[in-house]
């Protein structure tokens, strides 16, 4: 076996741990439980439980607005020091919403998306409405992977109108590449709240979509007083009517997980330079108001109206 096949066997092999490790455990036991552990306010607990997060991780605090975290909870959903995100002010530009590695970006064809490489999933399964699925044919989608060491929040990408949102049960699988790559339609599995929302300058219609993962099934939104979670049982859809301004931060993760983000094709990319091929994917890294899409004005715009909110 020459040295690049050996690499390629050591990489699979950590891949393939990394895999069940983290998938083949009760995933929703584990999840509550390292809720519980996560708030409980002590020195010792959260100083022991940081210091081992920034060993397994990337971990940088040196941005977060706090110096010290009485429990490994306030550190995970740490607020940034005034400033250090910025969103690009250009009417004619949308941003990231979140701190990301963008995961794929392609166009919906045929009312499938990419997940991983020669693996697609269904848009009516994930957003679990055909009729908003056949709304975004031809839209733009990107999914942003948040990782664990990450800033958890995540922002209007521009001035936009809050219309409805999804809560769709699941599962918590991990979404990391390693499971992306081996257990098909992952995202049509997990815990997900689909946000619909105009955008306001232009009337068009787009949805943020954040994912629940293993660990991760905590999700708060500032528009809404619902705290979505493993054993939430309220409702499922809620209609609103509320207008958030560009870089006004729309919620948060308990931790770190994943956004799809689903774009009308009026909308041209301008984020980092991946590839033009459909469903190309990338390891690209984005911050908080990095300018990704804009608005090109010789485009038709989609005049798609708010869908109904109900599910089929």
């Amino acid at each position: 076996m020459n040295p690049n096949q050996t690499l390629r066997k050591r990489l699979l092999d950590q891949e393939q741990l990394n895999f069940w490790l983290t998938n083949r455990i009760p995933r929703a036991w584990l999840t509550r439980s390292m809720g519980r552990i996560s708030k409980i306010r002590h020195p010792w607990v959260a100083k022991l439980g940081i210091g081992i997060w920034k060993r397994l991780s990337d971990l940088d605090l040196s941005e977060a607005q706090q110096t010290e975290f009485p429990s490994i909870h306030d550190c995970f959903v740490r607020e940034l020091k005034p400033g250090l995100r910025p969103f690009e002010a250009d009417p004619q530009t949308l941003c990231s919403p979140c701190d990301a590695i963008v995961g794929a970006r392609g166009t919906v064809e045929k009312g499938q998306l990419l997940q991983a490489k020669g693996m697609v999933y269904s848009l009516a399964d994930f957003l679990q409405s055909r009729d908003d699925a056949n709304a975004c044919e031809g839209y733009h989608y990107l999914t942003l992977r948040l990782m664990s060491s990450m800033y958890h929040h995540f922002h209007a990408p521009h001035d936009v109108t809050v219309k409805h949102l999804r809560y769709i049960h699941g599962d918590v699988f991990n979404v990391n590449p390693p499971t992306l790559k081996r257990i098909n339609g992952l995202f049509t599995k997990n815990e997900r709240a689909v946000i619909q929302a105009t955008l306001d300058q232009t009337g068009e219609t787009c949805w943020l979509v954040p994912v629940a993962a293993v660990l991760v099934a905590s999700m708060r939104f500032t528009f809404s007083d619902i705290h979505l979670h493993l054993d939430y049982r309220g409702p499922t859809e809620t209609v609103m009517n509320t207008t958030l301004t560009k870089g006004t931060r729309m919620g948060w993760f308990e931790h770190g997980s994943t956004i799809i983000l689903l774009m009308p094709p009026t909308w041209d990319w301008i984020g980092p330079e991946i590839g033009q091929r459909t469903g190309h994917s990338t390891g690209a890294r984005i911050k908080t108001g990095q300018a990704l899409f804009k608005l090109n004005p010789t485009r038709k715009q989609t005049t798609n109206p708010t869908t109904d909110p109900t599910t089929d």
